[in-house]
């Protein structure tokens, strides 16, 4: 009995230090950030599938986001499901058509390659090659090759991105997998020595030290409110000082000094599909207050580029729901982050 007490009183004592050092550390996090970076860039994501979803003209969403909003950084994707439909039969049309009208605007460009890229279902897998595991990994290493050997030498692309967040168990994928990572990565440094490759991960859930490791610039998401089924909307319970830590951890245990914000939360977290909410359940996580405080929040983190995430949205409503305040705020917030 002695001896039980003795390892109750242990496991206590761990148990009481563990909550403590939690406290400690949630009480840190929520420290006021000593520095502002409105010095930072602001970018965007731009994706011609989702806009589509949202019976939008993607092309008229691009071209009003270059014009109107005057982005200048804009991350696309290169959805392999739709440049290779047919083994070996490449179309990158739309690719090309963003990337001209980028470079005539001299903006510059993020190129996001891989089987996972952003927007759900977060793979984009073609459907001939999803039934033979090994063949889709050559296919994967053919897909990253043709495309980087396309535009390697077109300078509107100032960045590479290989895989969207391959660490993060999420959406219709195969599950995560270093070694295949590692192989595109050394298919894409052996295609091109000349710019950084990005390499990304979860802001909220994950340490970023196996993305950091392999990055030339490691890119963390950022999203302040979400849903949790029953529980409703939640927000974050962290400060800015959260994502100064990890990037303190990565420093330490990756080597990595070069951080940006690749995905800054700037439209609704929901239950299901977006727009098949109510207007009024979109605007309870994000609107035009919540899209200035989200900015000023990743400025307060002190990385020196913010990538938004939320611009066919903003464009959705502007021209379907008459509804422009996000569009307007959006384009006061760009102004003076360029």
């Amino acid at each position: 009995m002695e001896i039980i007490k003795k390892i109750l009183k242990v496991i206590g004592i761990i148990l009481l230090s563990l909550f403590g050092f939690i406290l400690i550390m949630f009480g840190y996090f929520n420290l006021p950030a000593e520095n502002n970076n409105d010095g930072a860039k602001l970018g965007m994501t731009f994706s011609s599938t989702y806009s589509s979803s949202m019976g939008l003209d993607w092309k008229a969403n691009y071209i009003a986001m270059l014009d109107d909003l005057h982005i200048k950084k804009i991350r696309i994707p290169v959805y392999w499901d739709m440049v290779e439909i047919k083994k070996g039969d490449y179309d990158f049309s739309d690719v090309d058509w963003q990337l001209n009208e980028a470079r005539k605007r001299n903006a510059e460009i993020i190129l996001a390659i891989g089987q996972k890229t952003p927007r759900w279902p977060e793979c984009n897998v073609p459907q001939w090659v999803k039934e033979d595991e090994q063949n889709r990994k050559e296919s994967l290493l053919e897909y990253v090759a043709v495309s980087m050997n396309r535009y390697k030498n077109d300078p509107v692309v100032k960045y590479w991105q290989i895989e969207n967040e391959p660490f993060l168990p999420f959406g219709i994928c195969p599950k995560p997998d270093a070694s295949l990572l590692d192989s595109e990565l050394a298919v894409a440094r052996s295609i091109d020595n000349t710019r950084q490759i990005i390499v990304t991960d979860s802001g909220e859930l994950s340490l970023w030290v196996q993305a950091a490791k392999r990055a030339d610039i490691f890119g963390t998401t950022m999203y302040r409110t979400i849903y949790k089924k029953g529980l409703g909307y939640v927000e974050y319970p962290i400060g800015p000082r959260f994502f100064q830590f990890k990037h303190a951890i990565i420093k330490l245990f990756a080597h990595q000094n070069n951080a940006i914000v690749i995905e800054l939360q700037a439209e609704p977290w929901i239950m299901g599909s977006t727009i098949d909410n109510t207007l009024e359940e979109q605007f309870k996580s994000m609107n035009p207050e919540q899209l200035v405080s989200n900015v000023e929040y990743a400025e307060k983190v002190n990385f020196p580029q913010i990538y938004l995430w939320g611009v066919e949205w903003w464009y959705w409503l502007k021209e379907k729901q008459n509804h422009p305040e996000l569009w307007n705020t959006a384009r006061d917030l760009y102004l003076n982050r360029q």
